[in-house]
């Protein structure tokens, strides 16, 4: 199924990715949503669960924001219009929700973040605002208008005394009203606001885009993990410095300069720092590998009872390849296994791969290396048997 109507991936990523805002009508054709209502607010009682509700009193534009878990008094006190639940993460409770986020294979799968439900019944907004991170907005159930403005920045203002970033006033460029099954992507930074023009819940998927301080502060912080005390910075070329020894010279800001291009400059180190942090789980706590460890005769037979292999849905992957090598990151962390040629494509196979039926890997059963990784992800957790 192309979610992208009748554009295609390439003309997508070229003309609208990061570059400006796209509706799709009927992206997702006779969609039936995985969850109704009760479903999402069931979730918002769970300790485990990332919920918030958003209350506005559109009298004195004021909003109220309280934060899950929630108790079943907590809805019967809600007003009857104005107000949204928002749930984090459903992905990692709903396998159909993980299986959605599939039909966005076209962006890379390290590039995913997390899929969140909000529910409104009429009136229903988070207000006027922006992400700084690119959104696909798929409309679940009943009718949102959604507002689109141009790229705003921190300059813009924002309302006061109010616990989330609302914009004071936004500019509408577009005006659409999406039904079940349409789609609206939004770039990074692009004003919007949605109002349910009835019961209705909105699926939105996000992507990782961490700010460059960040990157510039987890490289550097993994690069000095890898260093000693005992490595420390030199100036063998020192001149005398007996007429201003107060004076940091050039001479001594290129040293420095040096120490710091030659560390930052080490892609191997880039490519290991990048797969542990793009894979590193939103709620670590989620996911525990197997209470008892398994041998492979307790799992070989299932490889013939059981139609698929799936990827957990609290396991993010990644994988990198440097010369004859397979590198498998799974939840921050490499994954050790024995390389070859039949192991390294079952690993990447495995890593792409959501769902992989095991008539495809029947071959790789016999070989002992293989058994040695599959056995290692089941008991990890990382992968499961379908049915």
């Amino acid at each position: 199924m192309n979610i992208l109507g009748d554009i295609s991936c390439e003309e997508f990523l070229n003309e609208y990715w990061q570059k400006k805002p796209l509706l799709i009508r009927n992206a997702f054709p006779d969609f039936e949503p995985p969850v109704n209502p009760d479903d999402i607010a069931g979730l918002a009682l769970e300790e485990d669960v990332e919920s918030r509700i958003l209350i506005e009193d559109p009298s004195n534009q004021s909003w109220q924001v309280q934060h899950g878990p929630f108790t079943e008094e907590s809805f019967a006190e809600l007003p009857k219009e104005n107000w949204t639940l928002l749930v984090q993460a459903v992905d990692q409770w709903i396998p159909e929700f993980a299986d959605l986020l599939e039909q966005f294979r076209f962006i890379p799968t390290w590039r995913k973040d997390d899929l969140m439900v909000s529910f409104a019944p009429k009136g229903g907004s988070v207000g006027p605002h922006y992400d700084l991170y690119d959104v696909f907005l798929v409309q679940g159930m009943g009718q949102r208008t959604w507002q689109v403005g141009p790229k705003c920045s921190e300059s813009d203002a924002t309302v006061d005394d109010v616990p989330v970033k609302i914009l004071k006033s936004m500019q509408t460029d577009h005006e659409w009203v999406l039904n079940p099954g349409d789609m609206l992507y939004l770039p990074p930074s692009y004003a919007h606001h949605g109002v349910a023009v009835n019961d209705c819940m909105t699926f939105s998927v996000g992507f990782r885009a961490p700010s460059e301080a960040d990157v510039l502060q987890g490289f550097t912080d993994h690069l000095a993990s890898q260093l000693t005390n005992d490595q420390r910075y030199t100036d063998p070329t020192l001149k005398d410095a007996s007429a201003a020894p107060a004076l940091i010279d050039d001479d001594a800001i290129e040293r420095f300069s040096q120490i710091l291009q030659e560390k930052i400059n080490q892609k191997d180190q880039l490519k290991i720092w990048l797969a542990q942090y793009m894979t590193e789980p939103k709620y670590e706590d989620l996911h525990e590998p197997l209470e008892e460890e398994l041998e492979w005769l307790d799992i070989d037979n299932l490889f013939q009872e059981a139609q698929q292999l799936t990827q957990n849905e609290t396991s993010r992957w990644a994988y990198f390849k440097d010369d004859n090598q397979v590198s498998l990151f799974i939840n921050g962390q490499a994954q050790p296994f024995k390389q070859t040629p039949t192991t390294q494509t079952l690993a990447e196979h495995l890593a792409n791969e959501r769902h992989t039926a095991t008539q495809e890997i029947l071959s790789y059963l016999t070989d002992p290396d293989c058994q040695k990784l599959l056995l290692d992800l089941i008991n990890g957790n990382h992968l499961y048997f379908e049915d």
